[in-house]
């Protein structure tokens, strides 16, 4: 393809690409395809000659985006929101069209000193303390992974006076997370080496959040057994009811007891930029590792995660690497996020954060946020007046569970969980929107999850109506 049909081809992406924004709201969320559908339809065998783009744009609109999920779509209420923008999207087609590796300075020195001015900007507007430093990774999963191989480096330097030690001691180490933790922590605790058996579940309160005490008693019987605890993973707004753990309470235990203190804010941390959410945290100055994701809940497209860290010397002493191809000239005087992560090569994630911050502006982004929290709160409420509908859980945020409990039906009858399946299904099948579950104490649960760009109140009415009409079809 030369420039000058790239240049045709492009716009007409562009174009397609405005419509399909536009008419999101008319296409069905979730396909309808089976599997298998979407292969069976393509090549076993690649082309031996080039084919003309038309070709090839021609079965992306018949082949592969009817077997697309259209995570934009205002009413998707499921998982959390992986939002875009039109801002975000034109720094995705520039940061494609530089190419650019940006694993150190020199590489490209810009790309790097955006990311730190971005970097500091989300500091700001969250509140962060200021001796925190941030960089993007991929994801918070990854970001948890290299908070708990952080932690293991200082515990075994502090422990056992040996750098990147794989030592038997090692496996005396133990991470603790509450029971409603993501389940990327225990990835992370398999992929650091800790092991699953070292991981130690918390119970939570009433409102699913960790239990303090029970997480100084686990502390406790482990330092007893000549163990070492080494990471505790607090969450603020977990996966199935947005939680969010006592944050000062758990810190105060960390620092007494020099515990390297990770926060999973993935999905609620953003809310922080709302000046009456800040209070979530409270007790942060105590944490040695921070991580949200702006590909959540702040228009950014997937993947940006936001991480930040107390010790950058602990950071560097985990991951810093310098083989004489890598070094530079500039090494003493820079950053090189080549050696703030686990890849070494590095996408330029920091100009679409950019493009987003500057185009909405701190009070645009806090309008958004405001307007969602508002809509889930609409919902709450209403479910809260309803006889035969129960909110299973706070919603501090965009997140509301709920289940149907039929007029005489105790709250753990059998059948419960089996109706509520059956509600969940039929909400889902007119495809104008789209929600999940999870379980609470064992439960079966809807979650809504109200967080996408183009949401509004007439979505939100929507599947309220539709929930009212499922509910005397049920079995």
């Amino acid at each position: 393809m030369d420039l000058k049909d790239f240049r045709q081809h492009a716009h007409q992406l562009v174009d397609w690409i405005a419509d399909y924004l536009e008419d999101i709201e008319k296409t069905r969320i979730v396909t309808e395809v089976k599997p298998g559908e979407v292969r069976a339809q393509l090549p076993h065998h690649p082309p031996q000659q080039g084919e003309p783009f038309a070709a090839i744009w021609q079965d992306f609109q018949s082949l592969i985006f009817p077997g697309m999920t259209h995570w934009n779509h205002p009413g998707w209420f499921a998982y959390f929101p992986a939002n875009h923008s039109p801002p975000s999207l034109l720094a995705e087609m520039v940061t494609a069209a530089l190419g650019a590796q940006c694993m150190s300075w020199q590489t490209s020195p810009a790309a790097t000193e955006l990311e730190q001015v971005v970097m500091a900007w989300l500091q700001e507007m969250l509140g962060l303390p200021s001796n925190f430093v941030g960089c993007i990774q991929d994801t918070a999963s990854s970001s948890t992974l290299v908070a708990l191989l952080s932690a293991r480096e200082v515990a075994t330097q502090h422990q056992f006076g040996r750098q990147g030690s794989s030592a038997p001691e090692a496996t005396k180490m133990r991470v603790y997370a509450s029971k409603e933790a993501h389940s990327s922590i225990d990835k992370a605790v398999k992929l650091a080496g800790f092991g699953l058996d070292h991981l130690r579940k918390i119970p939570t309160d009433k409102d699913f959040a960790m239990d303090v005490e029970a997480l100084k008693a686990a502390i406790e019987r482990d330092l007893a057994q000549g163990l070492h605890p080494t990471c505790v993973v607090a969450s603020l707004g977990t996966t199935s009811s947005s939680a969010i753990d006592p944050l000062e309470a758990i810190g105060k235990i960390c620092k007494q007891h020099g515990i390297w203190l990770h926060v999973d804010a993935a999905y609620a941390g953003a809310a922080a930029i709302l000046p009456e959410h800040q209070g979530m945290l409270q007790g942060i100055e105590d944490a040695d590792s921070f991580v949200f994701n702006p590909h959540k809940w702040l228009l950014t497209n997937f993947d940006c995660s936001a991480y930040y860290v107390r010790d950058v010397h602990a950071l560097l002493a985990t991951f810093q690497s310098s083989p004489e191809y890598l070094k530079t000239a500039y090494d003493p005087q820079v950053v090189n996020f080549r050696d703030w992560g686990i890849p070494l090569g590095r996408r330029f994630r920091a100009l679409k954060l950019w493009f987003v911050l500057r185009s909405y502006g701190v009070e645009g982004l806090q309008a958004i946020l405001r307007h969602h929290i508002a809509l889930a709160q609409d919902f709450a409420q209403r479910l809260d007046a309803h006889p035969t509908l129960e909110r299973m859980a706070p919603a501090p945020f965009g997140l509301v569970c709920f289940r149907h409990r039929p007029e005489g039906w105790g709250p753990d009858a059998p059948r419960l969980d089996l109706h509520n399946q059956t509600l969940l299904q039929q909400l889902n099948q007119d495809g104008h929107q789209y929600l999940t579950h999870t379980r609470l104490d064992g439960r079966f649960v809807i979650r809504v999850s109200i967080g996408q760009r183009e949401t509004q109140q007439a979505h939100i009415d929507h599947l309220w109506q539709t929930i009212l009409d499922a509910l005397p079809n049920l079995p």
